[in-house]
């Protein structure tokens, strides 16, 4: 996806059911809510340990929106798309289509 305004990064933990909730939340939310204008990269902390390292992730799942800046972090349960909206300065409601 080029041209992305934004850009996040999910930290997950194999492939445990957590892990695939947060992958399919975390799809489900911004393709309401930033429809073809974000970019998501999933990564596995097992498998990048160093990455997890440089980005201070302390837990998983942890969403790392990177860009626009500021930097904002969501860790935990990614289901209450409000909250997490919230706390990530994204758009609380969904896009509209159409």
């Amino acid at each position: 996806m080029t041209g992305a305004e934004f850009v996040f990064r999910l930290y997950v933990t194999g492939t445990t059911r957590a892990s695939a909730r947060a992958v399919v939340n975390t799809r489900s939310f911004c393709e309401q809510r930033l429809p073809g204008r974000y970019r998501l990269e999933i990564v596995n902390v097992a498998d990048d340990v160093d990455a997890a390292v440089a980005d201070q992730v302390v837990a998983s799942p942890t969403l790392i929106k990177l860009e626009p800046r500021p930097p904002q972090r969501f860790i935990g349960d990614l289901s209450d798309a409000v909250r997490l909206a919230v706390r990530l300065q994204l758009p609380a409601e969904p896009a509209l289509h159409g």
